[in-house]
């Protein structure tokens, strides 16, 4: 009875998850705006929630199954694809339509050209897509998109953003979310492998994706609701053009799936991670620019309260937009 009230209580969480994610940014939103003084303080928690969650995805990724998935070179390459000539292309043929404000363009520009890397793979795995494949690609698509991200910038805004962005804060983010939280993930892997104290642990770690998912995204949006004020025209003007990224995109992924004869569960993994974006880890890095430019940051965040929303009908519309079908070509 021990062990199944636990597992109990964490398959409906798993099955409420979409619920409990909107009703912790509706939390969010309330906090932000009753107790605006503690937005400084949440600030400072959002790394530290984010690590853990990040640690806990990385946990279920085995170290030798990111090995083999190297092989997998249909998926990767089609995981490239989508996220590194695609998603530019989306957002260039939308940039010339965006406010004029250089700190929102920049916003918008941070949070759509990096690819999601953690809850990518919840919402994937809930609409049938292929969660393995986009545990095991994430450090490829980290490191491709921090590689990347200074080229699209300089090739979209100029080579003003050399004064603007820093080295500094994105190798921080690196370090501490990805790099740090992966060899803690992979250290406890061997533990566990090892001793049944470690296994324990694993097991129990695994169990509080959920409620890290709903504590990030409540940290997130009640740190970033005060920075609301006097910047909601501009904040609701991109409101529209992430929801059009999300529509063109569950297209475009499932193109991309099929232009790499991809089957359906690795084919609604494209369509995930081509649509998620990676608003979590970018977000430090907006909160690190300069004072004029920090409106960037609130675009980054209501980035996630659309894309959330969306994934409410991802969930329910990737099956259909990418259905099985009969083993004819593998994925």
């Amino acid at each position: 009875m021990s062990q199944r009230g636990p597992q109990g209580l964490v398959e409906r969480m798993e099955h409420h998850q979409v619920a409990i994610y909107l009703a912790a940014m509706a939390a969010g939103v309330l906090l932000g705006w009753a107790a605006p003084a503690a937005g400084p303080g949440l600030e400072h928690a959002i790394s530290p929630v984010l690590g853990a969650l990040l640690f806990v995805t990385f946990l279920q990724v085995p170290a030798g199954e990111l090995v083999r998935s190297l092989r997998d070179g249909r998926f990767l390459s089609a995981a490239l694809a989508v996220n590194f000539v695609a998603v530019p292309l989306v957002v260039a043929a939308m940039f010339v339509f965006l406010p004029a404000d250089q700190a929102v363009r920049l916003g918008v520009l941070l949070v759509l050209l990096c690819p999601c890397v953690d809850y990518v793979i919840v919402f994937s795995g809930l609409a049938g897509g292929s969660s393995r494949r986009l545990l095991a690609a994430t450090p490829l698509l980290l490191v491709a998109q921090m590689a990347l991200l200074p080229v699209f910038l300089y090739l979209f805004m100029g080579s003003e953003l050399a004064d603007i962005v820093e080295a500094g804060p994105f190798l921080e983010a690196f370090l501490t979310l990805i790099v740090i939280p992966l060899a803690l993930a992979w250290a406890l892997q061997t533990w566990a492998a090892r001793h049944p104290a470690g296994q324990k642990v694993s097991e129990a770690a695994t169990t509080t994706m959920v409620p890290l998912m709903a504590a990030t995204l409540l940290v997130v949006v009640a740190s970033q609701v005060p920075r609301l004020d006097g910047n909601l025209g501009d904040v609701a003007a991109v409101v529209p053009f992430y929801a059009v990224f999300l529509v063109a995109m569950a297209f475009i992924g499932k193109a991309v799936a099929r232009l790499f004869r991809l089957a359906a569960p690795a084919g609604r993994a494209i369509v995930f991670t081509g649509a998620t974006r990676n608003s979590l880890v970018v977000l430090p890095l907006a909160l690190a620019l300069p004072d004029d430019l920090a409106v960037a940051a609130v675009v980054v965040v209501t980035q996630t309260l659309v894309e959330v929303i969306g994934m409410v009908g991802y969930v329910r519309l990737v099956p259909r937009l990418v259905p099985e079908e009969r083993p004819a070509t593998a994925g």
